[in-house]
């Protein structure tokens, strides 16, 4: 759908901005699927919350197809156990608790699982590809008690450690010039784990704290969480409300906006960017078979080093640009097939680091690009290549990133 001058006034907004309606969306209360300005007409866009907001200026209205199919255009909450604040870009999930088998509290979240009837139970998402995810130490074992809580096997995240990232010189802003994960498993852990009291169901079960009782963590229910004891995306924890409030990513899926969030990567540089845990024991994923191979339980994202740069430029997009916008604004990844879209989404994603050529760059062809499919395109004309030179490919970065809810 193409707006242009008079597209604007055939949807209202022209007028809507004249009565200072338009600058109202940016600051109402949020809600789950944000329907508008009550008592106005609702119309087929609508200006995007400001969480979102400058790279993505219009988003679809609601009443929308996806209402009556989950494939058609509009928003969809993937993760029905979520409520989402689209203004805050934030999540809310059910809070889980459970213990290691050496006594350890643990504190984790819910987010997908290999049973399409327990991802429709527990309100969480339903990946088949995780299946495979029962390779090496990429998943560990546990089981669930009479009382609903978790028992794990093994598995340790040390919260304690102080994240940060420094950029490079300007204008190479990436790579930076230093990192630290603000979190660090061990050896053992990994967020996949296979229940063996749950016909061996594999779950993605980010942990969110380690070893802190329910009444430190119930000091951070009104959002001023201690980064030392939980993890960095945290931004209210709560255990006698049963919740946990994590900021979301703005990323892209074949041309639509989407929220997700990154938990885990297998690597410190990539867990660093994306504010995760590092998780080792994630590289054992099998990560360089092709999407329709059988043992494939990773999906592909795709991260651009060198694209265009500056907050207020409407085709800024890449890793250079987040770390030279300080952090505030992501790097706008590409991700492959999610649910409602495809059939191979994972919240394990192989990730395909990318940069434009600098013919590229000197014939003025650097933009921004949402869709997996053009910049596989873009590959194939080698106006965009792999870090390490030739058509994007994966280099051995895993990153778990659980999607939450379809803008469009």
């Amino acid at each position: 759908m193409k707006l242009g001058h008079e597209s604007l006034h055939r949807t209202g907004l022209i007028a809507l901005a004249g009565l200072g309606i338009a600058s109202s969306f940016q600051n109402a209360e949020a809600e789950v699927i944000n329907r508008g300005i009550e008592g106005l007409p609702l119309h087929e866009a609508r200006p995007a919350p400001k969480s979102i907001f400058p790279d993505q200026h219009i988003v679809v209205a609601q009443p929308s197809p996806s209402e009556v199919n989950p494939s058609f255009l509009g928003p969809v909450l993937l993760m029905k156990s979520a409520i989402v604040d689209l203004e805050a870009g934030t999540v809310t999930l059910p809070l889980r608790q459970g213990k290691l088998a050496s006594g350890e509290l643990v504190w984790s979240i819910l987010t997908d699982v290999t049973d399409e009837n327990l991802a429709n139970l527990h309100g969480i998402n339903y990946s088949a590809k995780l299946a495979y995810g029962i390779t090496g130490k990429a998943a560990r074992t546990g089981r669930f008690e009479r009382d609903g809580t978790f028992t794990f096997d093994a598995g340790k995240v040390d919260f304690s450690p102080a994240h940060s990232v420094t950029p490079g010189e300007a204008p190479n802003f990436f790579p930076p010039k230093a990192f630290q994960p603000g979190s660090v498993g061990d050896a053992d852990y990994s967020p996949l784990v296979a229940l063996d009291n749950a016909k061996n169901a594999v779950f993605n079960m980010p942990t969110i704290a380690f070893d802190v009782s329910a009444e430190t963590l119930d000091t951070m229910c009104d959002g001023s969480p201690d980064f030392a004891k939980v993890h960095d995306k945290v931004r209210k924890i709560c255990p006698r409300d049963g919740t946990v409030t994590l900021q979301m990513t703005l990323g892209y899926t074949f041309g639509k906006p989407i929220f997700y969030i990154s938990t885990e990567s297998n690597h410190p540089l990539i867990a660093s960017l994306e504010t995760a845990t590092l998780a080792p024991a994630t590289g054992d994923l099998p990560f360089a078979l092709e999407d329709a191979a059988p043992g494939e339980s990773a999906e592909r994202i795709y991260a651009i080093a060198n694209g265009p740069t500056g907050i207020d430029n409407p085709f800024r997009q890449g890793v250079n640009s987040a770390l030279s916008d300080a952090g505030s604004h992501g790097p706008l990844n590409v991700l492959g097939g999610i649910p409602t879209i495809n059939l191979d989404y994972s919240p394990m994603w192989r990730l395909f680091p990318v940069r434009w050529t600098d013919a590229a760059i000197e014939k003025g062809y650097r933009t921004k690009l949402t869709d997996a499919i053009a910049i596989e395109d873009a590959g194939a004309k080698g106006i965009i290549e792999s870090l390490e030179g030739g058509p994007p490919k994966p280099l051995g970065f895993i990153v778990n990133c659980p999607v939450v809810y379809r803008v469009n």
